[in-house]
């Protein structure tokens, strides 16, 4: 398991490991959860995002998150931030937050409890103006936690990849709405 750096009340997020590969395998890159994202990915795939995502620490202080269920220390997800970096999109460099939670621990508001942690991290520690997500339309579950976490549409940051069959759409939150928020 890979360092803690946050926690609430049902979970820690913790830095990505070697031996989270298997896990991510198992539990997180299945047809249900991988549906909006491209679907199921080889292993080699899998691995290359979590080196990446070591680099992005490394480089940025900041990446995604291996999210652990505190009470039985079983894997959840995997949560974070990190800069846009699609060639598509319209704002490279943004902070951009995102998750995926394992199937059978889908409509338990583990990654609303998650992603309110990240936001206040992302605007408190790395003093983000901004925090963006993306998503496609056919994503119901994705955009309305964004838009339950305050987050609001930004047609504007919306983009098409050739090699995706769906629009990329875009939702944002400012820190100033972010700290308004009652």
């Amino acid at each position: 398991m890979g360092e803690a750096i946050l926690v609430t009340e049902r979970l820690e997020l913790r830095r990505i490991a070697p031996g989270d590969i298997d896990l991510q395998l198992r539990h997180l890159n299945t047809p249900a959860v991988m549906r909006h994202l491209g679907g199921v990915k080889a292993r080699e795939a899998i691995a290359e995002k979590h080196a990446r995502t070591q680099a992005l620490w490394d480089r940025d202080g900041f990446g995604f998150m291996m999210m652990w269920e505190r009470e039985t220390g079983e894997l959840v997800g995997h949560c974070g931030m990190k800069r846009v970096d699609h060639p598509l999109a319209p704002n490279p460099g943004d902070h951009e937050i995102g998750w995926l939670v394992r199937e059978d621990r889908w409509r338990r508001g583990y990654a609303h409890e998650a992603m309110r942690k990240v936001l206040d991290r992302g605007f408190a520690v790395h003093a983000a103006l901004q925090l963006v997500a993306l998503t496609c339309e056919a994503n119901l579950g994705s955009w309305r936690l964004m838009e339950k976490l305050g987050m609001r549409r930004r047609a504007e940051l919306d983009f098409s990849d050739p090699a995706d069959p769906e629009p990329f759409i875009q939702y944002a939150i400012t820190r100033q709405e972010w700290e308004n928020q009652p």
